[in-house]
């Protein structure tokens, strides 16, 4: 099938940010009195939105983290990112054959604008990426799973839900875009395949992706 709008995750479909960001994320959480390990971010919190963090933190623990959290995680994580950060392997590759096919395609993103901006630019991404394709959770209040980021994008862009495919690597993502009512392609190069279970797709190198796309 030949659809009419791609639409990509960022963290860890675009830019190779999920070792980072979790590696942070977990570093800060155990600071702050709640241990976690990298492993313990990427299953519980890998493609979600600030306030899911700040939820599960409550639900489970009682406590609420410190106002000052989102800017000082940003601030930690955009240092590295302009230290570190890499574009995923192969994602150039996808992005010039949509573009020569003509095919249209954004990024939505539980990331706050700044966080894509930051990572795009460090990466090179930005050129691929007007102001016009970029989506974020901030737009719509709501994080993934809701689907309400992927309706959004779909509707800034003209295309009806179930003529798009969404690109992603989380469960979380999977699950905001079947909730939506689009088709889904699981990236599994961080994620077992078996937690996302939901996408119609699964493929581990974006070599794979530009096949599956045509």
């Amino acid at each position: 099938m030949r659809y009419d709008l791609v639409i990509f995750d960022n963290d860890g479909v675009l830019v190779d940010s999920e070792p980072i960001s979790n590696r942070l994320l977990a570093a800060y959480l155990t600071e702050l009195g709640h241990p976690t390990s990298y492993e313990d971010s990427v299953r519980d919190y890998m493609g979600s939105a600030m306030h899911r963090i700040h939820e599960l933190i409550l639900e489970r623990t009682g406590q609420r983290l410190p106002a000052e959290f989102d800017e000082v995680f940003h601030q930690r994580v955009f240092t590295a990112f302009e230290r570190e950060l890499q574009p995923v392997p192969g994602v150039t590759g996808v992005l010039e054959k949509l573009a020569a096919d003509g095919v249209p395609y954004c990024v939505a993103s539980s990331g706050s604008h700044a966080r894509i901006r930051v990572g795009h630019r460090t990466t090179g991404l930005d050129q691929w990426f007007p102001e016009e394709r970029i989506f974020s959770s901030e737009d719509v209040g709501r994080g993934k799973p809701a689907p309400d980021l992927f309706l959004y994008a779909a509707e800034r862009m003209g295309v009806a839900p179930e003529r798009c495919v969404v690109v992603e690597d989380s469960p979380l993502g999977v699950q905001a875009a079947v909730a939506a009512g689009m088709d889904v392609f699981g990236f599994t190069a961080m994620t077992p395949a078996a937690r996302l279970a939901g996408a119609g797709r699964l493929f581990a190198d974006l070599g794979e992706l530009a096949v599956l796309l045509v």
